[in-house]
């Protein structure tokens, strides 16, 4: 059995994307832990797909998952953060 096929193997990278996005925030990774989430679940339903469907279904779920939260998430448009203070400061 390949890889691929295997829901598992989406699940742990689901996992370790998430982990990776902890470390490096900004919504970069989570993106691609939700796509990889949505890979693992739909292989658990559907038996075996080939590789290039999972990679496109991958790419589309992860793009959707990160336009869906750069809209809930990031400032009202025409707004900038700004920081003026440093929490090193006390």
């Amino acid at each position: 059995m390949l890889l691929w096929t295997l829901w598992w193997v989406w699940m742990a990278a689901a996992l370790g994307l998430a982990i990776l996005e902890v470390l490096v925030p900004g919504f970069v990774f989570l993106g691609f832990a939700l796509g990889a989430l949505g890979v693992g679940l739909l292989l658990l339903l559907v038996d075996v797909l080939a590789l290039a469907p999972l990679l496109l279904i991958f790419a589309l779920l992860s793009l959707t998952a990160w336009l869906v939260m750069r809209r809930l998430f990031s400032l009202p448009k025409g707004q900038v953060k700004i920081i003026d203070r440093d929490i090193n400061d006390d």
